[in-house]
């Protein structure tokens, strides 16, 4: 193993070239060299991504029996260091720019691979190069790139677990040992483990060298354990009949009843599933398997796909095109096949974008290209699934994290044996092992659930345009309330603006009215939060049988608890925040950590019993229009009511079904849903995402606003929308209130200029956090002096990067780490690329702290 291709390759590739018909060694040529044009005859050599957290490819030779077997995209199981992990094959060395000729005595370190872990590759070569850009874009591992695309749980690799010996156990019974060292070897008698899982137990930072003194002394053992994937296909055992049986029954056996009725059943078609065949015949497995003892069946294991859908669908013809859809229509397949584009498509809320999808997707499939569709949340996949699966059948796959590992094992392996033709996800859907994809469709391209927060940070939308560019095909962008980003690129004309300014069948848009909550502010109970508009527009709705949706972006009942006798609020004891009251499980819950108090606590500074619960949530909303309205069925959709898989589905067929009269929710609810029969939406208050701390905020209120707005009259009668906010002059809540997004761009656009935010820069977070809050801080203080230090190395740094920070996060303490972050803000994308490459790499001690965790997060979303 080494961390470029083989020199030797190089040199031996110069040869060929120079002179092709000779492989003697050259005169002159050292002895090494002509040994290693010699291993060059019977090697093959390929470079692989180690599923590690490590930012180098590496170079293994191949065995000779495995050369036919390896193949780009598949996985191999490879010596690294002193274990053996997963790693996946880019390419064969060849391939690629080889090393400098001083590193030859590297190809004498050149490690073999020690299997191959698949059949049949996991992504196909052409996603090789999209892979590298997401690597060095997002600056993070390639290896771990890969594996954060692939469906979850199918790596091989080796952990080293600690057991401790009988001298140990005496330690632990005798005088020897210090109390952290008896500690240690008392968790390891009850649980051998990894020393990650000790630590975690232990809650302390256990120094390696401590870990190593007790192997040494014989305290401890190290063993490696190799670990194989869990995720794999689904295999299901088939019976069916030996050939001699399907002539003629049996005459060396005797046929019972249930024999008689098992070979019956098998004569009637191919081959029965065991569980089928017990089922139908009403028979156990004992009885099976006696007549497979006797030759009478055979036996046999086939591989078999998970079904992530459920029950089945119409199928459906498609729709004649409004004036504004064919034009869509004909801008959008004119380019196809014409190279790289990308549509920004601006349509009002129910103009027909989903049809717009449909006849798009089938227009490419017919040139033979495959389609992919990403949406924001997974609530809308069935919606838009459902629409698709009645148009292209079986040719249709999901992606999403809804579905169990299985499922999407199956659904990646379906795509990549080109059974199905168009893949439907959230944002992990982008990584779909299609080659050469011939439109990428990005539905609610606004939506900040496209940005990734954890491990790979990276933005589903922006890789829809980048994977569209690798492919040489199109990207399609839609949404009624586009980002500010991209409505720049189309303005900046690099986005082409498509629009569908009118609902379908010329349905008008809800009309709007905002409800000054500043008026109710003084009241008491449920009129503070429900205005008299807003009742009065619930009553007069529910009279005329049809639906109510009330808005409202928080969760939990109240969201401000304080005690009633010393002021203090209830606070987290992981997180610097208050706790949420939730009735439905009588507790104060924290939305950052999980922690819970019983819903019975006293203060913890001055004991007193007397909490006053103030705010309001979701479940304060619920309980207040059920005591309005007893005789509405009401329900709720937030995540405390959609955990279970299904739930979310079961709600929104319900009030698809009329089976719902009032339902109220959070943002879940404002996202693409299509239900007629909604005419009157609530918004409670518009005001909580105002409030944040980031420079998108405004943003987001209006998006959110918008789009909620848009749920109400979709069907043939006319919407009213009630917008209560204690900021009726804001910006943000007019524009919303006019729908009109271009009003808002163009007054936002002015202040992100002003400010030199994006589109006018390119920010890059730095996320610094640990469990000591001195260190933390001094730790966050040294990075911000590394920044400005590397920042003074070049004058185009100077010119073109501002460093803000370092600086608490908003909350300083979650799920007890402190976090601190510092925001680099750079005028030139390329300019800013090459500053944070230098600074991770020429700094790894600051990225690779155990203790100390900084993560870098291109393009933030989350600001908190």
């Amino acid at each position: 193993m080494i961390a470029k291709c083989s020199t030797t390759q190089k040199l031996v590739r110069l040869r060929r070239i120079t002179r092709p018909s000779i492989l003697k060694p050259m005169e002159g040529e050292s002895h090494f060299l002509q040994v290693m044009v010699a291993m060059e005859r019977s090697t093959f050599y390929i470079e692989v991504a180690a599923a590690v957290s490590v930012y180098n490819t590496y170079t293994y030779s191949v065995p000779e029996n495995m050369i036919s077997l390896v193949v780009p995209g598949m996985r191999v199981l490879v010596p690294f260091g002193k274990r053996r992990i997963t790693g996946y094959v880019l390419g064969n060395c060849d391939q690629k720019q080889m090393s400098s000729v001083k590193k030859i005595l590297d190809v004498k370190r050149i490690k073999k691979v020690l299997d191959v872990l698949d059949d049949e590759p996991l992504f196909p070569e052409s996603m090789v190069p999209f892979f590298r850009w997401i690597a060095d874009y997002y600056m993070h591992p390639i290896g771990e790139v890969i594996m954060c695309a692939l469906p979850g749980g199918m790596n091989h690799y080796d952990i080293s677990i600690l057991t401790i010996t009988r001298k140990g156990e005496l330690v632990i019974r005798g005088r020897h040992g210090n109390p952290l060292e008896k500690g240690i070897l008392d968790v390891v008698e009850k649980k051998p483990g990894p020393i990650k899982d000790i630590r975690r137990v232990m809650k302390e930072d256990i120094p390696d060298a401590l870990i190593h003194r007790m192997i040494k002394k014989g305290w401890l053992v190290k063993e490696k354990i190799f670990k194989s994937g869990r995720t794999g296909p689904m295999m299901i055992k088939y019976a069916a009949l030996t050939e001699s049986v399907k002539i003629s029954d049996p005459t060396d056996v005797k046929l019972t009843d249930k024999r008689r009725k098992i070979i019956d059943l098998l004569r009637d078609v191919d081959g029965y599933s065991l569980k089928e065949l017990k089922e139908s015949a009403n028979t156990s497995y004992s009885v099976i398997k006696s007549l497979s003892d006797a030759g009478c069946i055979s036996i046999t294991s086939k591989k078999v796909y998970r079904d992530p859908f459920g029950e089945t669908v119409e199928p459906d013809k498609p729709l004649v095109l409004t004036i504004d859809q064919k034009k869509v229509f004909s801008h959008v397949t004119d380019m196809l096949g014409k190279g790289f584009n990308t549509f920004l498509l601006a349509g009002v809320t129910g103009s027909g974008k989903t049809e717009v999808y449909l006849q798009l997707s089938a227009e490419v499939i017919k040139r033979g290209k495959p389609v992919l569709i990403l949406v924001p949340e997974i609530a809308l996949i069935s919606q838009i699934e459902r629409s698709f699966r009645a148009r292209f059948g079986k040719r249709v796959a999901v992606l999403h994290s809804g579905l169990s590992a299985g499922e999407r094992y199956d659904q990646w392996k379906r795509i990549m044996r080109k059974e199905a033709v168009i893949a439907i996800g959230a944002r992990s859907a982008i990584f779909a092992p299609f080659s050469n994809t011939g439109i990428i469709i990005v539905d609610e391209e606004h939506d900040p659930s496209y940005k990734q927060d954890g491990r790979l940070r990276y933005n589903a939308r922006d890789l829809a345009v980048v994977r569209a560019k690798f492919d040489n095909g199109v990207a399609l962008l839609g949404s009624a309330t586009p980002s500010v980003q991209s409505y720049y690129n189309a303005v900046s004309n690099k986005f082409i603006e498509l629009n569908l300014n009118k609902r379908v069948e010329e349905r008008p848009l809800p009309e709007i009215s905002i409800v000054d909550l500043r008026r109710t502010r003084d009241l008491r109970g449920i009129r503070r939060f429900i205005s008299e508009e807003l009742s009065e527009a619930m009553r007069v709705t529910l009279e005329n049988k049809k639906q109510v949706l009330l808005f409202l972006n928080r969760r939990g009942f109240a969201g401000f608890p304080v005690c009633g006798t010393c002021g203090e609020s209830l606070k987290c004891k992981n997180c610097d925040i208050t706790l949420t009251l939730h009735k439905g499980i009588n507790a104060y819950k924290c939305h950052y950590c999980g922690y819970m108090r019983p819903s019975v606590s006293g203060c913890k500074v001055c004991g007193s019993s007397s909490i006053k619960n103030l705010g309001m949530g979701t479940e304060k909303i619920e309980a207040a229009v059920k005591a309005l309205f007893p005789e509405a069925r009401t329900a709720r959709m937030d995540r405390d009511t959609t955990v279970r898989k299904g739930s979310m589905i079961r709600i929104l067929k319900s009030l698809k079904n009329n089976e719902i009269d009032i339902l109220i929710g959070t943002q879940m609810v404002a996202k693409g849903h299509d239900f007629p029969n909604i005419t009157l939406v609530g918004i409670v208050c518009a005001d909580f995402s105002l409030n944040f701390p980031d420079f998108r905020a405004g943003e987001r209120t209006f998006q959110l606003l918008a789009q909620v707005s848009g749920r109400a009259g979709r069907g043939d009668v006319p919407g009213r929308v009630i917008l209560q906010t204690y900021n009726p002059n804001h910006f943000s809540i007019l524009s919303a209130k006019d729908q009109d997004f271009r009003v808002f761009y163009n007054r936002e656009i002015g202040f992100r200029k002003a400010l030199k935010y994006p589109p006018f820069s390119r920010i890059i977070q730095l996320k610094i956090s640990g469990p000591d809050k001195g260190r933390t801080a001094n730790s966050a203080r040294k990075l911000g002096e590394l920044c400005r230090s590397l920042l003074n190395e070049k004058e185009d740094f100077v010119k073109t990067i501002e460093i803000l920070g370092p600086i608490e996060a908003s909350i300083l303490r979650v799920a007890n780490m402190f976090r601190w972050q510092i925001l680099l803000k750079g005028l030139n994308v390329k300019s800013i690329q090459n500053y944070i490459h230098r600074l991770v790499l020429e700094n790894p001690s600051f990225f690779k702290s155990r203790e100390i965790k900084v993560a870098v997060d291109v393009d933030p979303f989350f600001m908190m």
